[in-house]
């Protein structure tokens, strides 16, 4: 293939790449099109695709900024290849093990929450919650458009509470205020003078100060009537309200005299509660103005766990459900439970899992008579001195939800402000697919003047929302930690973000897309991908799934074989062509090529695909004896889930993608089995129980896609221990 005929505006042009086992590559590779890098693992895949071309884009975007900015990204070597042509920008989508920061959520991490703090900020109403009204905070101007309001000619008295200062009498406040140059109050619904006041306290101070005390006092600021059109009135109205909200604290009257008498606050409070008015920093977690006290923000705090006290649900109190008192030190405490709760007709014979909320109360809370599990523990900290209370409270803490916020991570009082019902705690609870379902139907119900405010808002959180249901996460919640899902979901959370951003002209490098979806899901992630093309983007990605080669624009094959057997380019074609190939291999596209040292028939993606190779379904299994059951798993979307993992065979888990597959393995079976082998543990999904052949297993290990070490020192040889 000469390398020179091509245009590196269409083109994306690799010579002599020799990147780890790359063997003097040289590829053509279209712009604008889907392109899918395949062979076998190690064939050199993840060498052409991320260390040669997504390095190359990297180090050109770097080198074009200024040498002053260069300084803090620190120096990036130049891939071993001649040149690279028409490499765009470039953003890798790679299969690392999703981020470890334990405040990150799928809200944060696709930035929706972002436009929904914002959202809430700008349209939320505070309700009370004693009397479920709206707070509202009043301001001259509401307040003199309520006058007017009213029909003309209405008179009216415009007032401010007085309050009595401590140390004065109501005769000295009335002093206060006469020399403050008013000359009337209203005492109840009688206007009085002053001057008139002051001239009863020297006749009889003590009668005076009595009735001034017997009924609501305040000082009368302006009186008036409503005259509309007036625009000299309403700037002595105005002027009148201002006083009374700064003489009255915060607190002015109106009486329309022969009608009502009302009261406006300018203080952000109702119900004798004062709020707290809506802002960004209010609903941010990642702040200490938002956060929940109690647990920072993070939604658990360091506590003693349920399911390490009770590690059988099965078992009844008498047998030994509660672990800590089976201990014969601990023992006592069983024993003094089980003699004084029959008195109260608790059923110790009982399991655990059967307790109704009383006998549960009774059991963890106690009375005065009867010790339960948390006067156990309280006694336990009491002596936490001691080395071997430290370690036994340490079997016994996990990260619980926070008894606070409960599990929210804001402040208790950012639930009072809610869109259309709806709180922000409420938005992030709710599966994807019903939040874009609540704010597509939203508009509806908001005023003009909200949908002013909100429009760029709702439409930013929308679109974010459907690229999620798009790329098949609809069941997930906004508030689900991104350390607990899976690497196939992380890739397509961090997909959606790149979908949502909605770049152009950039070049998007995936690494195995695929891995972690059910076939069903495959075609759903085909379309992404095609999407992701037709904005204008260059998609490279190294995939080993039949479906996504299928649909490809170009395939690029590495091989024949693995490490030093591999490295080489095999072949170059699109899907179609290589659907209706031949032996002859007659390829029609100018970028297309096949390794002269090679036949069609050396290519094993090529033999799989056209169906020369095949690999064939087991005529049997093998059989199993012993297994491992957990049961009542109830961990995020799993209902109730009983499950046995047998043992000395290979289990595979399966389901389609938000099925519950890593929630039941790694948040529930794994950590569940690791604290009833005495390991440490920092949380545990909800169960009823563990049982089986636990006793059986000498080790546990969790094999994850995280990298598995970040040291630069770090080979194979010495990570697996050979060298020493």
């Amino acid at each position: 293939m000469n390398l020179e005929s091509f245009d590196s505006k269409q083109y994306i042009i690799i010579k002599n790449a020799k990147v780890n086992n790359l063997k003097g590559v040289d590829v053509v590779i279209p712009r604008n099109k889907l392109v899918v890098i395949t062979g076998l693992s190690g064939s050199g895949k993840s060498s052409l695709a991320f260390d040669t071309l997504f390095a190359e884009g990297q180090r050109m975007y770097v080198e074009s900024l200024s040498s002053y900015a260069r300084q803090f990204l620190g120096r990036m070597e130049k891939p071993d290849v001649d040149y690279i042509k028409g490499v765009a920008p470039a953003i890798a989508v790679e299969q690392k093990g999703n981020a470890s920061n334990p405040r990150a959520t799928v809200g944060t991490t696709t930035e929706i929450y972002d436009y929904l703090k914002l959202l809430f900020a700008r349209l939320g109403k505070t309700y009370s919650p004693v009397s479920g009204k709206i707070v509202k905070k009043d301001t001259v101007t509401s307040v003199v458009d309520e006058i007017q309001a009213h029909e003309d000619g209405q008179k009216l008295l415009i007032l401010a509470p007085i309050q009595k200062q401590e140390g004065r009498t109501w005769t000295d406040e009335i002093k206060v205020i006469f020399q403050k140059g008013f000359t009337r109050v209203a005492v109840g619904e009688d206007v009085l003078f002053i001057e008139e006041i002051l001239k009863d306290v020297e006749t009889d101070a003590k009668k005076t100060e009595k009735r001034l005390a017997s009924a609501p006092l305040f000082m009368l600021i302006d009186r008036g009537v409503v005259r509309k059109g007036d625009e000299d009135n309403q700037f002595r109205l105005s002027d009148s309200v201002q006083t009374a909200f700064y003489e009255g604290h915060g607190v002015c009257i109106v009486d329309f005299v022969g009608k009502e008498r009302k009261s406006y606050s300018d203080k952000f409070e109702a119900d004798g509660i004062v709020f707290e008015e809506p802002s960004i920093q209010f609903f941010s977690f990642n702040n200490p103005y938002g956060a929940c006290k109690k647990c920072g923000g993070f939604g658990t705090t360091l506590g003693v766990d349920e399911h390490l006290v009770i590690t059988d649900r099965n078992k009844s109190v008498y047998d030994g459900a509660v672990t800590p008192w089976r201990t014969e030190k601990m023992s006592a405490w069983r024993d003094d439970f089980v003699r004084k709760a029959m008195d109260y007709d608790f059923p110790v014979h009982r399991a655990y899992q059967d307790l109704n909320e009383k006998e549960l109360d009774l059991l963890w809370n106690g009375n005065k008579k009867v010790k339960g599990i948390w006067a156990f523990f309280e006694h336990i900290e009491s002596k936490i001195e001691q080395i071997q209370y430290r370690v036994m409270l340490s079997k016994y803490r996990a990260r619980v939800t926070c008894p606070d916020c409960k599990g929210s991570r804001l402040r208790p009082d950012a639930q009072y402000v809610r869109v259309q019902g709806k709180s922000i705690t409420d938005i992030v609870l709710m599966p994807i697919q019903d939040a874009l379902a609540f704010f597509e139907d939203l508009p509806a119900h908001l005023s003009e003047a909200d949908k002013v405010i909100g429009m760029r808002l709702l439409a930013e959180v929308e679109n974010r929302l459907a690229y999620l249901e798009r790329v098949g996460l609809g069941y997930l919640t906004l508030n689900r930690l991104i350390k607990d899902l899976s690497g196939g979901e992380f890739q397509r959370i961090k997909l959606a973000t790149a979908l949502g951003s909605a770049l152009v002209g950039s070049m998007y490098i995936l690494d195995e897309p695929s891995i972690g979806l059910h076939p069903r899901d495959t075609q759903r992630l085909v379309e992404i991908l095609k999407a992701l093309r037709d904005l204008g983007n260059t998609v490279i990605v190294v995939e080993h799934e039949e479906e996504v080669m299928q649909a490809a624009d170009q395939i690029i094959d590495l091989g024949p074989h693995a490490g030093v057997q591999g490295g080489e380019l095999i072949l170059s074609m699109s899907a179609e062509e290589l659907e209706k190939s031949d032996k002859k291999a007659k390829l029609s596209l100018p970028h297309s090529t096949l390794n002269e040292k090679y036949t069609l028939k050396d290519s094993h993606t090529y033999n799989f695909l056209k169906g020369f190779d095949r690999i064939e379904v087991p005529k049997s299994r093998r059989a199993w004896k012993d297994s491992i059951e957990i049961t009542g798993a109830r961990q995020h979307n799993l209902q109730n889930v009983s499950v046995k993992f047998p043992l000395n065979v290979l289990t595979v888990v399966t389901g389609v993608s938000g099925s519950g597959k890593s929630t039941l393995v790694k948040q529930v079976f794994l950590p569940a089995l690791r604290a009833r082998m005495n390991q440490t543990v920092e949380d545990i999904g909800k169960y009823d129980s563990i049982t089986g052949g636990i006793k059986l297993l000498e080790a546990v290990e969790y094999v994850d896609q995280n990298p598995i070490g970040r040291s630069a020192r770090s080979n194979p040889v010495t990570y697996t221990k050979v060298y020493d």
